[in-house]
């Protein structure tokens, strides 16, 4: 079974939005439906468990009553104090139905222009490791800065990549990396993937999607409506006319 955790918890308070990001309307669907009409159109894709504050669930249901597939979707987890915590209480909900086994896949409902071909490829490689995470390679010079004021040192780009969604993890050994965190080591944790990191878990890499950004300012949520306008992010334009 390959699971997807879609996580809507966030706030957005970096936008300055009446409401969070992820249910701001684009060409009259929320940012969060067009994520969820790609998953749960996959064919991979057996079950999508929703990260979302209380308050949001009528809404994201009237919003799955117009999207393929949702009886995939299996209900919703209450947001944590941070990112991470979101991420475990997706994990603890899931495993009520799923096996330590099966492949947990997190994405952000914020990211709306992931492919169906991401999704597909990361499954791929995660098979025969402990999971997968799509990179970017840096194409700027790097330079770390000790202090934020000064140049400490230039980094190698060719060994620094950017991290993406979505991520795969074997469901019961990421549940464990994420366990032994708590509670307090959990909160410093900025990405899906660094529990996986820290408990020594066998991530593979794989090319990641530029058009597959996460929309965090402003600028972001513009540049995601032009392209919608356009061409609609590849499937994400077919969710939006259905």
């Amino acid at each position: 079974m390959n699971v997807a955790v879609i996580l809507a918890g966030g706030t957005g308070s970096r936008m300055e939005l009446d409401i969070p990001k992820q249910y701001y309307e684009v060409d009259g669907k929320p940012v969060i439906a067009y994520c969820l009409h790609t998953f749960l159109a996959h064919e991979s894709i057996d079950a999508v468990q929703i990260v979302a504050d209380e308050m949001w669930h009528g809404y994201i249901m009237q919003q799955l009553s117009a999207l393929p597939n949702r009886k995939k979707c299996k209900g919703f987890s209450l947001p944590g104090k941070n990112r991470q915590l979101s991420v475990y209480h997706g994990l603890e909900d899931i495993r009520g139905y799923a096996s330590e086994d099966d492949f947990v896949i997190i994405h952000d409902a914020a990211r709306p222009c992931v492919s169906a071909d991401q999704i597909t490829d990361c499954l791929e490689t995660a098979k025969g490791h402990g999971g997968a995470l799509p990179v970017l390679p840096m194409k700027d010079t790097v330079y770390l800065s000790k202090d934020g004021r000064k140049v400490s040192s230039l980094l190698d780009r060719k060994e620094i990549f950017a991290g993406q969604a979505p991520e795969v993890f074997l469901l019961g050994r990421y549940y464990e990396a994420n366990r032994a965190l708590l509670p307090e080591k959990i909160l410093g944790i900025n990405g899906s993937a660094e529990p996986a990191v820290i408990a020594g878990m066998d991530i593979a890499m794989l090319p990641g999607d530029e058009e597959n950004f996460k929309i965090t300012t402003l600028a972001d949520l513009r540049r995601f409506e032009g392209m919608h306008g356009k061409h609609g992010c590849r499937e994400t334009a077919e969710a939006g006319r259905q």
